[in-house]
């Protein structure tokens, strides 16, 4: 089977407790922390920033965190993401003058990197470029707002990443942003998808009505994947 991974979208926590909500899904078997960083320009929202991200780190956060930037420009962030302890850095390649140069200043800065592609974006992007990415980020809704339904259309870009990446031969995760929730992540990673961004399907879908207990929601997407 497939090294499937669940990252909870820190964008639907509670972040007046959000040390504590991170805590909490990794301690429920998350394994990524996905971090959504907006700049009320690239898309029409305002989120979170490196000091976050560090704030993270000193907490206690020891799992990988996987930076999404939807930010332009993006090389001036990078840096201050990679000092802050990110793990993964992807952007999105409309948002960089240079692809290329972007990938590798994210390695140069000792992080992971991907590219991250809006649902009308075409993965013509990724032409010359696999030899410098570490995760393909596919976004099933439109960037700026969670708690958006899943474009359906994504499979079938999923299905045509997963020909790449394998094709290519480098070790690329393949992973997925928008509606993912425990009722369709069977068929997104029967589509080709290895990581699975979800943010109100875990974060808004805690059992007994205690939002800060995530076991159970965690527990069925791993049987979900399971088959």
């Amino acid at each position: 089977m497939p090294d499937y991974q669940i990252a909870p979208s820190i964008l639907s926590a509670d972040f007046a407790r959000l040390g504590e909500e991170v805590d909490n899904v990794l301690a429920a078997g998350a394994d990524i922390v996905h971090f959504d960083v907006m700049d009320n320009h690239y898309v029409p929202n305002l989120t979170i920033g490196p000091l976050v991200c560090e704030a993270l780190r000193k907490h206690g956060v020891e799992a990988p965190i996987d930076v999404h930037l939807m930010v332009r420009p993006v090389d001036r962030i990078i840096p201050d993401f990679a000092a802050a302890g990110a793990s993964y850095i992807t952007f999105h390649p409309e948002a960089s003058d240079h692809v290329d140069r972007s990938l590798a200043l994210i390695r140069e800065q000792g992080c992971k990197s991907g590219l991250v592609f809006n649902p009308a974006t075409p993965l013509s992007w990724l032409d010359h470029v696999l030899d410098k990415i570490d995760m393909v980020l596919l976004m099933s809704v439109n960037p700026g707002f969670g708690g958006q339904s899943f474009i359906p259309a994504t499979l079938d870009k999923l299905r045509s990443a997963r020909r790449i990446i394998d094709t290519s031969g480098y070790p690329i995760r393949l992973e997925v942003d928008g509606g993912v929730k425990a009722d369709n992540i069977a068929e997104i990673a029967a589509a080709g998808a290895d990581t699975f961004v979800s943010g109100s399907g875990i974060f808004g879908c805690a059992e007994e009505g205690d939002r800060h207990r995530y076991d159970s929601i965690i527990a069925r997407m791993r049987a979900a994947l399971a088959g």
